[in-house]
């Protein structure tokens, strides 16, 4: 079955290396995010090419994050051994230093396999999922491998959600923080089109 946006997050727990250098083998997205918006974004693997910019843009951004009151999980195939070398690889040798979010070890692919994201070779796509403060997945978006994410764009769709739940309308096209949102009905459409078209 094809994992899709609506369904939970799968609950499976994984070792992770958490953000004050620790290891829990016992790490669970479902109890972290508990309460909160989570961002989980997978990458290919630690010590790589386009994977560091993103777990930097991601640690660049979480100050926005948290002002969401968004938590971000990094995930990969990788070992916790692994995770822990390269939050203590200086940038300027390929590392990560101490990113500021948890770094989950899905070495026996439990996740993965679930979520539908592995790639040839054993390593995962760069999928990104939003989950709602209660465990589900409310956007998804999964990259090729050479193919780097936006950091951008997920803050974007976290602000829409939170704006969704808090004002109970709907996000058109492009819609950005501060910007007017739209009752679910045509009448609300044709007056948002009529102003912007």
């Amino acid at each position: 079955m094809t994992f899709m946006v609506g369904q939970k997050f799968p609950t499976a727990t994984t070792p992770a290396v958490m953000e004050n250098g620790e290891i829990n083998n016992d790490f669970s997205v479902a109890e972290h995010g508990k309460g909160s918006y989570t961002v989980v974004f997978f990458y290919p693997l630690d010590f790589t090419f386009v994977c560091p910019t993103e777990l930097v843009a991601f640690n660049k951004a979480m100050s926005r994050f948290e002002a969401l009151g968004c938590k971000v999980v990094a995930a990969s195939v990788d070992s916790v051994f692994s995770h822990a070398a390269w939050r203590r690889t200086p940038l300027a040798d390929g590392g990560i230093e101490e990113v500021n979010y948890p770094m989950l070890s899905d070495i026996e692919r439990k996740l993965s396999n679930e979520l539908g994201i592995l790639a040839d070779g054993g390593v995962t796509f760069r999928a990104s999922y939003l989950i709602d403060k209660e465990g589900t997945v409310r956007h998804m978006v999964v990259n090729d491998l050479p193919l780097g994410r936006s950091v951008e764009e997920m803050l974007r769709m976290v602000e829409a959600l939170d704006f969704h739940e808090k004002h109970g309308e709907v996000c058109p096209a492009n819609w950005k923080q501060g910007e007017e949102g739209m009752q679910a009905n045509r009448e609300s459409t044709s007056a948002y089109l009529s102003k912007t078209a």
